[in-house]
Parts: structure tokens; sequence; C-alpha cells
């Protein structure tokens, strides 16, 4: 795809005029998440291949964000932020969550959202709500056992998932388990038996309780390798991809669109739409065939941005962003306003009317009068750490226009991959070194360094991602060693 100059569009979302908020019927939310789905993968984020109409529609009847965030860059860390609220590094969640047996034998088997986490469909239950979920769990690494928390104790009433991707691909899955009981072979391709899943209990839900507002948690495998793909669709990319692996890849962001399509005419014929706010996100940047080989068929593509899935660049962490809702937000919106997958939870809760969250310690930010037509006022910048980054600056922080990014210890510090107490101890007394300064505004792509131009905003904002690391490092919870 031809690289695209991004041009920043701050819009103001604005409701249409009518009932205010508070008198208004609670709203359903359902949030269809992608797994490695890059910024620059679907047509109305410029990519000249893939054909994308529902979420094109989805996006031109709402607002596409262009600087949406993931809590993380990589998988299980960017579900858990989703979840809480909060930086995943808090819940001891720091990256990809391997699948261990009951009995763990060594620190990272020990890593699971813990119960002690206030999640979203917690939340959302106290208010009145019905939950569900359905697709990749990915936040415990025993699953389907009393041995960790599993998704009905995150607060979903019903759940069907896997603990990471479908096997032995997203073709005849034979892994998913509904409320604790395996499933067994499916026919079909992931996304559509996610879908299938999602449509069914949310019918059956509105058919039996339908003044109960509901949160439907989508969590697609796609695209994430291995990558398989219907047939009718890899045959219309063919002649426009490089290999068959491409063509596979193209098929399958086409499948996922017609997945969300799916969804979206379901809550039509439910007459539940005009009442439900959608959102459509990826859990972190794409991966691509730079990284793995080819036969993985990972194709995505970051767009005009900086790097892929496990960096701290840009295309690590911002991804697609759209929000729908037919009754509430004005259509054909576009905005450069940064929103991240934190701010969710503290969103959808005011949205239900709950109580304040003053107990609950998070770093989202509370969108919904942004949503209203108001100014979004963030208390504190964006910040990410991935201790494993590939690119070498495992802090990131973004505060407006600015983004600063940070080694540590010179780029010395051993990787944080199995949690123990002493290299948490290292993590804690990790010096930040190393920093880049970028204006994301005039430079989306990363590549003009400002350090060395503009010291003293450097030095205001080194400061800044100082503060909010000690802050991090000095609440984050750490795994006994095993």
């Amino acid at each position: 795809m031809e690289k695209m100059k991004l041009v920043p569009c701050v819009l103001t979302l604005v409701f249409w005029s009518g009932v205010a908020m508070a008198d208004a019927k609670k709203p359903n939310v359902v949030v269809i998440l992608c797994d490695d789905l890059g910024w620059g993968d679907l047509a109305c984020y410029g990519n000249g291949t893939i054909r994308t109409p529902n979420l094109d529609r989805m996006a031109a009847e709402g607002v596409r964000f262009t600087s949406m965030y993931s809590a993380a860059p990589v998988c299980s860390p960017s579900r858990v932020g989703l979840l809480t609220g909060r930086n995943p590094n808090l819940a001891g969640v720091y990256d990809w969550i391997p699948e261990a047996q009951a009995g763990a034998k060594n620190s990272r088997d020990l890593v699971h959202m813990r119960e002690s986490e206030t999640t979203v469909p917690m939340i959302l239950k106290k208010a009145g709500y019905a939950t569900a979920m359905a697709g990749k769990w990915h936040c415990n690494a025993v699953f389907n056992d009393p041995a960790q928390p599993q998704p009905g104790d995150a607060g979903f009433d019903h759940w069907f998932a896997t603990q990471n991707n479908a096997a032995p691909s997203h073709e005849n899955p034979v892994n998913f388990v509904r409320n604790g009981k395996p499933v067994g072979k499916i026919e079909g391709f992931s996304c559509q038996i996610v879908a299938d899943e999602g449509i069914s209990w949310m019918k059956g839900h509105t058919g039996e309780n339908p003044e109960q507002p509901f949160f439907l948690f989508l969590t697609f495998h796609e695209p994430h390798e291995p990558v398989a793909s219907p047939e009718k669709l890899v045959a219309q990319y063919r002649d426009k991809a490089e290999n068959e692996d491409q063509a596979q890849y193209f098929a399958n962001v086409a499948n996922v669109d017609a997945a969300v399509g799916r969804v979206l005419a379901a809550l039509d014929e439910a007459g539940q739409r005009e009442n439900t706010l959608v959102i459509f996100t990826s859990d972190n940047g794409p991966e691509t065939a730079n990284r793995y080989p080819k036969a993985n068929r990972s194709y995505g593509t970051p767009g005009p941005l900086k790097g892929m899935k496990l960096w701290t660049h840009e295309a690590g962490f911002r991804v697609p962003g759209i929000m729908n809702w037919p009754g509430k937000i004005k259509a054909g919106q576009v905005s450069d306003v940064p929103v991240s997958s934190l701010d969710f939870l503290p969103t959808f809760a005011k949205l239900a009317g709950t109580e304040p969250l003053e107990d609950l310690a998070i770093d989202g930010t509370d969108v919904s009068g942004f949503l209203e037509g108001g100014e979004l006022v963030r208390k504190r910048p964006l910040f990410w750490t991935y201790y494993n980054a590939i690119n070498g600056h495992r802090a990131a922080m973004r505060d407006g226009d600015w983004k600063i990014m940070a080694k540590l210890n010179g780029g010395q510090l051993p990787k944080f991959g199995n949690i123990d107490t002493m290299n948490g101890q290292q993590v804690k007394d990790a010096v930040l070194t190393d920093f880049l300064l970028f204006n994301l505004a005039e430079d989306a792509s990363e590549e003009n360094d400002l350090s060395a131009k503009d010291p003293a905003r450097l030095s205001d904002m080194s400061r800044e991602l100082e503060k909010r690391y000690r802050g991090m490092v000095g609440g984050m919870h750490i795994w006994p060693a095993k």
C-alpha cells in the first residue's frame, strides 16, 4: 500500500439533539476486538486492496478514530488493560501468557488476571446489565480450571472461549469451551463462529429480557496467525496478492468484516441497534512477514506508522478504532483525538449510570462527555511500559500531540517474560535513558527525533515519564519465584 500522510483532524463528537443522557435508557454495549489487526488493514483506513464494506459503513455512520490506542503492544496485557481500565503491569500481566496446566511449575505459569481486579462486566452487572463474551480470552495461564479465575469469575454471565488462539487454526477449531464445558470440533471459521455465539446469546437474552441492557464482548482470533480463510474469499484476492499466504491474509480481514456485518444486522433485527454503542478495535498492531515466516501468513500493515506488534513505536499500539451508535453519535466523523481502550471502563460505567469509581484506581478517562460534544480532558497522559519491546525503548508516553520514549538502563535491563522477585526489583530500580521525542501531529511516522531541538519540552516530558514509571512500578504486582 502506498504510504499515506496522516493529517490530524480533530473534530468534536456531537450527539443528536434529543433526550439527555441522564434520562435515557441505559445503552447496550458491544465491543468487537480483533487480534493483530493493523492500523492500515481496513479500507476506511486507506488500504487499497482489502474490501471492508461493513466496517467502512460503520465508520461512515459513526466516528473513526485515527489515534485509537490499545493498552499494550501485545495480546494478554492489552486485554487485561481493556477489561480493568488500568495499566496491565499493575495487575502483573506484562506479556502474552503461554497456556499451562494446573500445578504451575514456573513463575510465568502463575500469571492471570486476578479475582481482585475490577472489570467492565463486573461494574456493568452491578448496574443491571447481562454480560457475555465469546472468542479469545488469554487472561490466564491455566484455562478452564479452578486453579485460576476464568471468564465467569471476571463477571461474564455467559462465556464461550479459548485460552489463546483457535486451534489448529481459524478453520474448524477444536478448543472452544462454553461455560466450563469443552465444545469439541466446530465446523466453520473462528470469527463467524464467535459471531454466531454472540448473536445467539443476544437474541435469546433480548427475547426473554427485552428491557435489560447487555454488554457483549466479541474477541475475534483473526487475523492472528496461523491464518485460515474461506476459499470463496481467498479466490477474490489471489490476483491482488504477492502469493497465496498474502491472499489468505487479505481474505481473513474480509471475513472479519463479514462477521461484523452479521453482528450489526442482528442488532437491527432485534430492534437494539439504535440504543447500542458498538466499538470495533484491535488488541495491538499487526504481525507481519518481517517477523514470522511467511507460512504463518502474517501480512498486516501499519499504514503510515512505524513498527508493528511488540514495538513501542506507534504501530505497536495505535490501532483501528470505530465507534457507532445510530441514535446518539453523529455520523461521518473522523477524529485524531487520542482515545485508549483504557477509557472503556470509566466511559461504560458513566453511560450505565453507576456510582463514581472513586475507590478504584484507574488509568483510563471517561470520554462520555466528549461523545456528547464536550472536550476530552485527560487528567494524565497515555502511558505504556512493555518490557520485551523489540525496538528497545520499553517506556512510552503520549501527551497531546507529543510522544516521548525511553530505554531502561540503556537497554541493558533483562527481558521480563518470566516474572520473579529478583528481576522485579531490577525493573523497579531501572533508570530511564536514551529518550526520543516526536510531534505526532506533524510526524506520525516518528521519523524525526526532536529531543535535541526542543530540550525544554524534553525535560518536562522526561520528568513526567519518570513520574508515571515510578508510580507504576510502585504498585505493580510481582509474581513469586517458583
